[in-house]
């Protein structure tokens, strides 16, 4: 089996795979995402000791995976916006990690819809991976978030006065989107997702729609943005144009981090792609940043 190396927020070119067998089978019977895994990642593995974990559905359409605190709290509450392939075991490692932390985290899985099954870890194929994505818009993921954001201020072990949002490379758009939009989170945290249109024929375009970089002016909450320098999709004149953006509407409190040396993906520690210089710094940056704004 081989094993495409992600780098670009839209898929693997040829160019890019990472061609290994070693230690796959491990991973893949884990649950990691199969199109993107590493032969040689040794990821890091979160237990649940602690923590009181479960599977909810938040409305007919909206399954998600919450991990918590077992304390009754109420707890902060941080919403976690998978990559392009949903919620996998990096992802719900990644929920049980800021549950320790004393977080109710809630991973909706979006692509419910197209995908009932949960298949997208499952597939290697980026054509059909891209399709179950593509039928996510953005008006219907922004409803799905307002739909998670009301489940949660209805659970007693969360505090409704303390939400955030993070997402990752497709979720890292959607965590901007989500940052123009509700004016109830108190931070986002924005991992290399893409804030100007994809060129013509990209699999992640979105005929009609808008994206971050058009909507800077109705930023709500203090947003966070951590990239690659060495990301192949998101290219510095994108996040050069993004701040100029930003610095124009007078949003101080939106940040742009860029790594010089990460590539996209930079703290998936199932990838190769993973960065053990800049994943770890990034990741308490981003605490840092919850915490300054109030969040946990």
């Amino acid at each position: 089996m081989t094993t495409p190396h992600l780098t670009r927020p839209d898929g693997s070119l040829p160019e890019d795979f990472h061609l290994s067998r070693r230690g796959v089978a491990s991973l893949l019977f884990a649950g990691y995402a199969v199109a993107a895994v590493s032969a040689d990642a040794a990821p890091i593995a979160t237990d649940a000791a602690g923590l009181t974990v479960d599977n909810v559905m938040i409305n007919k359409d909206l399954p998600a995976y919450v991990a918590r605190p077992a304390a009754p709290g109420p707890h902060p509450v941080v919403f976690v916006v998978s990559e392009i392939f949903g919620v996998h075991e990096w992802v719900r490692d990644i929920a049980r990690r800021f549950a320790k932390l004393g977080y109710v985290a809630i991973a909706p899985n979006f692509f419910f819809r197209a995908d009932p099954n949960n298949t997208l870890p499952s597939l290697a194929d980026y054509g059909a991976i891209f399709k179950i994505v593509g039928t996510a818009g953005n008006e219907q993921v922004m409803g799905d978030i307002a739909a998670a954001i009301a489940w949660a201020k209805a659970q007693p072990f969360a505090d409704a006065k303390r939400l955030a949002l993070t997402g990752f490379c497709w979720g890292g758009g959607v965590a901007w989107m989500a940052a123009e939009r509700f004016g109830d989170l108190k931070a986002v945290g924005a991992w290399y997702g893409g804030v100007a249109p994809r060129a013509p024929g990209s699999p992640l375009s979105e005929p009609g729609r808008k994206w971050p970089i058009d909507g800077v002016a109705d930023l709500k909450v203090p947003v966070l943005g951590q990239y690659g320098g060495k990301d192949k999709g998101i290219p510095q004149t994108d996040l050069d144009a993004m701040k100029a953006a930003l610095a124009k509407a007078g949003k101080t409190d939106a940040e742009i981090v860029v790594y010089p040396d990460a590539e996209h993906g930079f703290l998936a520690d199932y990838r190769p792609s993973y960065s053990p210089e800049a994943g770890p710094v990034a990741w308490a940056r981003l605490l840092a940043f919850f915490k300054a704004h109030g969040v946990a």
